[in-house]
């Protein structure tokens, strides 16, 4: 059994069991690696890839749980290579981060500029998708860092640690019959059709919770993923958008009105996901305490010694997190 094999089963299975995106992407051929896959399978005596003709059709039970551990040990091999950069440039190397467009966006334009400032020799890649994705990427090893809201708490490899609250508010135009109104109720809100986040993205649970738990039916007639694309169409007049405040720009959203929501929803909770095992460089520890300032260098390293939610929580019970 050699790494190879082992690099080409993970990648194969990460690019939809397309052999040949595979070779492209590892810059290598596609009968080099069928062959290693074939040796590998006959090597272990089980079929790791099912078959139709020359075509991978599926995965194996058996192959599901080969692939488990063969992450396991290409996430290991990954670590030695950080800690062996870590001894040799402290300074130097690479950090991917997978979030949201609203935390991309919004919250973390001014963290990143400082790292960049700090460390012109680190790498930066960003990855942006839903919170479920965010979170398979940092569960699988594929980026470093996960920042989100939602979803993270369904994967048991990850370690997620509280960054800062948030709440919402209620935007419209001018024009708009809420313009000249500093309160709302959650019923009157209710009668208009609203434009928000699709559900799964950016704390929508939370919304959604604050009308089912009233007895309330909202006529949600647009939901986007994209904070700037709610605003454009709430300009359009399409509904009375329910965005992150964090989201308003007093200067480039002058045609808008705000109203704050934070007496109408539950706040949310950012947070940080990182894969338990990680070896984390110094430049990451860095990265981690400009984002959230009571993350320092021993609380993350404390908070990744737990194995468990409850754990976790009575680690961050007693530290009062930032709200935007």
């Amino acid at each position: 059994m050699k790494l190879q094999q082992l690099r080409y089963i993970w990648e194969v299975a990460h690019h939809d069991l397309n052999v040949s995106a595979t070779a492209q992407v590892l810059y290598t051929s596609q009968p080099g690696i069928s062959k290693q896959i074939r040796l590998l399978e006959d090597e272990l005596g089980v079929e790791i890839f099912a078959r139709s003709g020359k075509h991978l059709t599926r995965i194996t039970p058996a192959g599901e749980a080969i692939l488990r551990v063969a992450g396991e040990i290409l996430k290991k091999v990954e670590g030695i290579k950080q800690v062996a950069q870590e001894f040799s440039d402290e300074k130097k190397g690479s950090l991917s981060i997978a979030t949201t467009h609203t935390q991309a966006r919004y919250a973390l334009p001014d963290v990143i500029e400082d790292f960049i400032k700090d460390f012109p020799d680190v790498s930066l890649h960003m990855h942006q998708g839903t919170p479920m994705q965010i979170a398979e990427m940092a569960a699988n090893g594929t980026v470093d860092l996960a920042i989100a809201t939602e979803a993270m708490e369904h994967f048991a490899d990850l370690i997620m640690m509280p960054c800062y609250r948030w709440n919402r508010s209620v935007i419209v135009p001018k024009s708009h019959p809420l313009a000249h109104r500093s309160t709302l109720t959650i019923e009157e809100l209710a009668t208009f059709p609203l434009v928000t986040y699709v559900f799964g993205f950016t704390g929508r649970s939370k919304l959604d919770d604050a009308f089912t738990s009233r007895g309330l039916n909202p006529k949600v007639v647009f939901t986007a993923a994209d904070t700037d694309v709610i605003k454009t169409y709430v300009r359009l007049g399409l509904g009375v958008g329910i965005v992150a405040s964090m989201s308003m720009d007093p200067e480039q959203d002058h045609d808008l009105v705000t109203i704050d929501a934070s007496h109408l929803f539950e706040a949310s909770i950012t947070k940080i996901g990182i894969r338990k095992g990680t070896f984390l460089r110094a430049y990451m520890y860095k990265f981690i305490e400009r984002f959230a300032p009571h993350l320092t260098r021993n609380v993350v390293d404390e908070a990744m010694l737990h194995n468990n939610k409850s754990e976790l929580d009575s680690l961050f019970d007693h530290i009062a997190l930032p709200t935007y």
